[in-house]
């Protein structure tokens, strides 16, 4: 008997949108959902395991995937690569898994052409910049600079949104939970 092919839900949102918590709570409604692993070439730290919480590549094994495109989309961070294996992602879909990924703009934008009628992009806005730089404010884990970066990367995100299948603005948590769970169910069910 074949397999569906499982569907891909890619959540970008500029940092401190509350990307990450809506995430976890949808992942707590939707049970046939994973949440899709990335690779990286930074070092694995203790309590992990590869395959769990990162494929963990050398900087040559990530390297020869980048020339040979063996990811959907990746970036460099501190001295460390990150990405999504792009034969992880087929693997998952050709077993009939419905993945979750946390990626930026470009990364989305990149899966888009690649699994467009897999996939839905959800774009989590902030109410406003003005409440946005008050959450990034109150983490208190960034010195000015460092928060001036990522308000400026915050404007470019958000006048990439249109491009997403589907925006929500987190005013509220639960309500922003109960919009994105409904249209993700929707998703899974209907396409």
């Amino acid at each position: 008997m074949r397999v569906k092919p499982g569907k891909l839900i890619v959540f970008s949102a500029p940092s401190g949108t509350g990307k990450s918590t809506v995430a976890r709570m949808v992942m707590e409604r939707i049970d046939n959902l994973e949440f899709s692993v990335s690779a990286t070439t930074r070092p694995m730290r203790e309590g992990e395991t590869d395959g769990v919480n990162y494929h963990y590549l050398s900087r040559e094994e990530f390297e020869e995937k980048i020339r040979n495109n063996g990811f959907i989309e990746y970036e460099h961070f501190f001295g460390n690569y990150y990405g999504t294996l792009l034969d992880k992602t087929e693997e998952a879909i050709d077993a009939g898994k419905n993945l979750l990924l946390d990626l930026d703009v470009k990364g989305a934008l990149n899966l888009k052409k690649r699994f467009s009628d897999r996939s839905l992009l959800v774009f989590l806005k902030p109410p406003s910049l003005d409440e946005l730089k008050k959450r990034l404010k109150e983490r208190d884990s960034e010195d000015e600079a460092a928060l001036r970066v990522r308000l400026e990367r915050a404007g470019f995100e958000l006048s990439q949104a249109y491009l997403f299948d589907r925006q929500v603005v987190n005013d509220d948590l639960r309500q922003a939970v109960d919009e994105v769970t409904g249209m993700i169910a929707d998703f899974l069910l209907n396409t």
